[in-house]
């Protein structure tokens, strides 16, 4: 039962986290996105966000897009500080036409860190990310 279900790899899909001036606050803020790197676009796609060690977890987070353009990207959620020494886990599932796709994507922690930068696809800014 379980074999004959197909759920198809999940390529040219990302999430980054990016360190950004914040105009309103005058502050520094770690943001999370999702990036949609197809020529296609994503339909009903769902995050679920869990930040965890071995003595501590966060609350879970779930967020929902509607649509996720080709080749773009969308802000999943802001990130305190105190999260980044925790593993950060995004659960990200979504439609691509009649097919269902689902991928989890984690940063270990202390692992979103400047020394960690990299260009980050469709953004032109450097970040952390996740393939």
């Amino acid at each position: 039962m379980k074999k004959d279900i197909n759920i198809p790899k999940v390529e040219n899909v990302y999430v980054a986290v990016i360190n950004e001036y914040n105009d309103i606050y005058k502050t520094n803020d770690w943001n999370a996105y999702i990036i949609n790197d197809k020529n296609v676009d994503l339909d009903m796609v769902l995050i679920v966000v869990n930040g965890y060690v071995e003595t501590k977890v966060t609350s879970t987070m779930r967020h929902k897009l509607d649509k996720l353009p080709a080749k773009s990207y969308a802000k999943i959620e802001f990130m305190q500080e105190d999260v980044l020494q925790l593993n950060n886990e995004f659960k990200v599932t979504f439609f691509e036409g009649n097919s269902m796709f689902d991928k989890t994507y984690l940063f270990r922690k202390n692992t979103i860190n400047a020394k960690a930068f990299q260009n980050i696809p469709l953004m032109n800014k450097k970040g952390v990310l996740v393939k």
